[in-house]
């Protein structure tokens, strides 16, 4: 049986942070098996490293994408070569019907999420959240749902 999992967490990593990130990631999933679907929206930091390790540990790769504007309105020039990228290589790609993205379009990415996965990854520096649909609220909620989070977050990690 597939193993589903999905993942929430910061986007402002530092450079350090990352690399140790996919390592710390990549060891997660070595855990988990060779028959993986990983479900990420793709931003930048977590969400983008956890959708390489995903493809890195020969998993496949579900991208929940929060509008039809996101990839012109959110991506970065710093962010866009890996975005496109992994937009390309991904087995199924869901927009959220939302034309602009806004508050309303990550909370039913994070929705469309949450209800199709098995575990969630949070890279979570542990911190509690602003009440605006972050990282913090998104491990409440699949806590709530019974979901299983796996809080990654190694030694020497850091947010810019």
């Amino acid at each position: 049986m597939t193993m589903r999992i999905g993942v929430t967490g910061h986007m402002n990593l530092t450079e350090g942070t990352s690399s140790l990130m996919f390592a710390a990631i990549r060891e997660h999933l070595a855990q988990v098996g060779d028959d993986l679907t990983g479900v990420s929206c793709i931003a930048r930091g977590a969400d983008s490293l956890f959708a390489d390790a995903v493809l890195a540990a020969g998993g496949t790769l579900e991208v929940v994408i929060p509008s039809r504007d996101y990839r012109q309105a959110k991506v970065k020039a710093d962010h866009a070569e890996q975005f496109d990228r992994l937009m390309d290589v991904a087995k199924l790609v869901r927009v959220m019907d939302f034309d602009h993205a806004n508050r309303g379009a990550y909370e039913a990415a994070n929705e469309a999420m949450l209800g199709s996965v098995d575990e969630m990854v949070a890279v979570w520096d542990g911190q509690p959240g602003t009440g605006a649909g972050g990282t913090a609220e998104v491990v409440a909620e699949a806590r709530t749902r019974g979901v299983k989070v796996t809080v990654i977050w190694p030694e020497g990690a850091a947010r810019e």
